[in-house]
């Protein structure tokens, strides 16, 4: 019998939308609350100075070593901060007013680009500095990501809520599609990393200032004991949620295999014999194919066979790894890259609306918490695992297995979690 996936959530007093909503259609209902349009700008500006950033960094790094397997330590610098403090982060979301910390890690994220941009304009040429900047990055992003999705729900009320987590997803594709593609153009017309550390420095600044006008009307939340079990709170619910274990765990060993992304600095210089434009060009990709893919579910939402619909949509992931790994041509492996990215934004989106509405709002942070940890194990962990692999057995070898890998993983947690193959609608 297919299961039903209705959520509650406690009831939270938000300020009145200012929009009328019969003056948008219901594709855009989310946009009525203006809090949530400030976020999403604030949002827009803080992905975009990092993806630009990241985009300096993977040039910088691999004209410094030439070799993959720093491109991978670059991931993992980023990961284990967040899997180190993941729990101090969670309690830190659920204990103080969120918007503060938004805005504080929204200035730590200022600092670790001026750090970057200093190391740069003094002509440094040290890993380890750039290593050092990257590590301060990660420690901010352990404490921005669970904030940030612990904030969400408290901006729109619960029957937007869909719409706004497909807005949001859409958003954050925008900023992952122009980040890359001006961080790229201006490393190329700078001939160098300097010009986009400072574009991340102000574009960071902007999201700051965003952020400081948002305001919130939520109820007070109970600050529960600093014992065992509130920190291990967030793991006993997941765990106990086996629909939502077995969709962000098989999100995590999907994207951890299929990682593809931190090779394309190799693919942009010696496969595909490209420059930083190029290399621009292939990290935006992904983020325009999952963008339209998110506009899409906002205006016609998915509403039947949602466990089946992710579980196809993760194997069109892992046939694109592959064709991406063969591909010799720019155009192929764009293309390839943009259902990709269309394919993922499907197991995001059921993810993020089943681990958000199913969760009380004074433990959203520690939920969060863990699963960005699943995140961080597919896009952080799966960079180092990509550029190990790739150190191996080679670059294409590397990309090619992991696509193949992720059509095994979807095979067993097919077999494995009947609760996800058998969902069948996701409704607020």
């Amino acid at each position: 019998m297919a299961e039903t996936l209705e959520p509650k959530v406690p009831e939270t007093r938000l300020a009145e939308p200012k929009v009328p909503a019969s003056k948008l259609p219901a594709g855009r209902i989310a946009f009525t609350h203006p809090d949530f349009t400030i976020y999403q700008a604030a949002r827009f500006f803080i992905v975009a100075a990092l993806e630009m950033q990241s985009v300096a960094v993977g040039w910088q790094m691999y004209e410094i070593t030439r070799r993959p397997l720093d491109l991978g330590l670059i991931g993992l610098a980023q990961f284990l901060p967040g899997m180190l403090l993941f729990l101090v982060s969670g309690h830190v979301a659920d204990r103080f007013d969120r918007r503060k910390v938004v805005t504080l890690c929204y200035g730590g994220f200022a600092v670790s680009s001026g750090l970057l941009w200093a190391i740069a304009w003094r002509g440094s040429r040290s890993v380890s500095l750039i290593y050092s900047a990257v590590v301060l990055l990660g420690v901010v992003r352990a404490f921005n990501a669970p904030v940030s999705r612990a904030l969400l729900p408290q901006l729109v009320p619960e029957e937007h809520f869909p719409n706004a987590v497909a807005w949001n997803a859409s958003i954050f594709q925008a900023a992952t599609i122009l980040g890359p593609s001006v961080g790229g153009f201006l490393y190329a017309l700078s001939r160098g990393p300097t010009v986009v550390y400072a574009t991340a420095v102000v574009t960071s600044l902007a999201a700051v200032i965003s952020t400081l006008r948002i305001t919130l009307q939520s109820q007070a939340r109970v600050r529960e004991p600093v014992n065992w079990n509130t920190v291990l709170a967030g793991f006993h619910y997941i765990w106990s949620h086996k629909l939502v274990l077995g969709s962000i765990s098989l999100d995590m060993f999907a994207v951890l295999l299929g990682g593809a992304v931190a090779l394309l600095p190799v693919y942009a210089s010696e496969i595909l014999k490209t420059g930083p434009w190029g290399l621009g060009l292939l990290r935006s990709a992904p983020g325009i194919g999952a963008t339209a893919m998110a506009i899409l579910v906002a205006h016609r939402p998915l509403r039947r066979h949602a466990g089946l619909t992710m579980l196809w949509c993760v194997g069109g992931f892992g046939v694109c790894t592959i064709i991406f790994g063969l591909s010799r041509s720019l155009a192929l492996s764009l293309v390839a890259l943009l259902l990709l990215g269309a394919s993922d934004m499907i197991s995001v989106i059921i993810r993020s609306i089943l681990v958000q509405l199913a969760t009380p709002d004074e433990m959203r942070g520690r939920v969060n918490a863990v699963d960005m940890i699943f995140i961080g194990v597919s896009n952080e962990l799966g960079q180092f695992e990509s550029g190990l692999t790739a150190h191996w057995f080679g670059t294409v070898p590397a990309v090619v297995l992991g696509g193949v890998g992720t059509l095994v993983v979807i095979g067993i947690w097919a077999w494995a979690f009947p609760e996800l193959r058998n969902a069948d609608q996701i409704r607020s």
